[in-house]
């Protein structure tokens, strides 16, 4: 008898140990995140119900509807109603909406329209060096020591080109251009046109937003695209470079045509062009609209073999920012769906994925799932040769717009055309608050 009570109470003893290390396990498991941790088990708001407003523009209600099934997942006592908005509407109603305490205590963010809302943004409550120890490019988000939004991606320019028409043009693996006369050599061999001269299928083409492209290309030169007292240089000899091998690629090389379709990016999808220079976002579009083009995408060439002071711009995804003038409550939970959503990899790994950027987030460098997007696997060695000159104003896209067009359909002279942008662009930038971050870029003592 005695044996078996021992026996049972050893029984009871592993048991007991057995719950204990379960107990432990599980409290454990309610601490997610590396350096920005986020205590599942700790309530909101003492438990209490609360609700709060997230505004957000069209396109991305997945990836929104994520953040809140899984917040409120563990917290049910709030309530998170999704506003969506139109694009151009977001950006004329969220100010309005912020200047008052009924306006959205979370909301998404765009770096372009920083100007328009960073006088309404609370700064994050997670400390700067905890930021910069899970994310990369956090340094170009403080002000005067403090964050109000940042980078979960890096979205930048990466050639994208069509598997069917690269094979049958003969063309391999080994042939994708590492320079520019490389890359004009294989356009060349892309180009398709019937027994009139009419092209049939362009090597590669730019219509439709030739700016995007521009904008970025001068790094490969050392060009800074601002100067030291933040007034935009389109006049130089860099820019020059680049527009002139543009018109070349089409005007001496035949490989393309400015009245061979008027959207680049369409065009590409819908199979007109074999080459075609695209932001990461356009990935997924190609998917999504022409699942029938099986494509690929290779680094953008460089002006030689040597690794360039820089590849091209990126433009940061921004993080959520936080409406100064909610309710104190309410920008609790905002701060606390912020840190959520910073530490869970997991939907970081969604929103990187949905918009094709290279993750900001360190512990998803070299997660598999991101690499297999072949937008992405291609900046993976460089990714630390791309720059982002900051929140830039809409103003300097606009005006290389204007003046791009005018060279490649009116027949401007390059530097007249860039002179003239370059003035009007410095007016309309004076009293603006921009200032650029190239100064902070890790090779910009390479800058000529």
């Amino acid at each position: 008898m005695k044996h078996l009570t021992r026996r049972a109470l050893s029984l009871v003893l592993a048991l007991a140990l057995l719950l204990s290390a379960c107990g432990a396990f599980a409290e454990e498991s309610t601490i997610i995140g590396s350096t920005i941790q986020y205590d599942t088990s700790k309530p909101i708001n003492n438990g209490e119900d609360i609700a709060v407003e997230f505004w957000y523009w069209t396109g991305s209600d997945k990836l929104f509807q994520a953040v809140v099934d899984e917040y409120t997942a563990i917290h049910p006592n709030v309530k998170i109603t999704l506003v969506e908005n139109p694009w151009d509407d977001y950006w004329t109603k969220l100010p309005l909406a912020l200047q008052g305490k009924d306006g959205p205590a979370i909301f998404n963010v765009h770096n372009s329209y920083h100007e328009n809302v960073i006088g309404y943004l609370a700064p994050y409550d997670i400390p700067v060096e905890d930021l910069e120890a899970d994310f990369v490019g956090v340094s170009a988000h403080i002000i005067d020591g403090k964050v109000y939004y940042t980078d979960y991606g890096m979205m930048t320019a990466t050639m994208y080109y069509n598997k069917a028409m690269w094979a049958a043009a003969g063309l391999t693996e080994a042939d994708i251009p590492k320079t520019w006369d490389e890359f004009r050599e294989v356009a060349k061999k892309l180009t398709i046109r019937d027994e009139n001269g009419n092209l049939v299928q362009a090597g590669f083409s730019f219509n439709g937003g030739a700016q995007g492209d521009v904008l970025g290309m001068q790094y490969q030169y050392g060009q800074n695209l601002f100067t030291a007292d933040n007034k935009v240089s389109f006049n130089n000899d860099a820019i020059k470079a680049v527009i002139q091998r543009m018109k070349d690629i089409y005007e001496v090389d035949g490989s393309g045509d400015y009245n061979f379709g008027n959207n680049s990016g369409d065009n590409f999808g819908q199979g007109m062009i074999a080459m075609y220079l695209g932001w990461g976002f356009m990935h997924g579009l190609f998917q999504s609209l022409w699942p029938e083009t099986e494509f690929g995408s290779f680094e953008i060439p460089t002006p030689t073999e040597e690794v360039p002071y820089a590849y091209h711009r990126y433009n940061g995804e921004s993080t959520f920012g936080v409406n100064k003038n909610a309710p104190a409550d309410q920008q609790a939970v905002a701060q606390d769906i912020i840190r959520f959503f910073l530490a869970k990899d997991a939907l970081q790994k969604q929103f990187v994925l949905a918009n094709s950027v290279f993750p900001a987030k360190k512990s998803l460098a070299e997660d598999a799932d991101i690499l297999g997007v072949s937008s992405i696997a291609v900046l993976a060695n460089h990714i630390d040769r791309y720059i982002w000159p900051g929140p830039m104003p809409s103003a300097v896209e606009n005006n290389m717009k204007i003046a791009l067009e005018d060279i490649f359909y009116n027949g401007a002279d390059i530097e007249t055309a860039l002179k003239n942008a370059e003035e009007t662009c410095n007016m309309e930038l004076e009293g603006s608050e921009f200032v650029s971050v190239e100064p902070q870029y890790t090779y910009a003592s390479e800058a000529k």
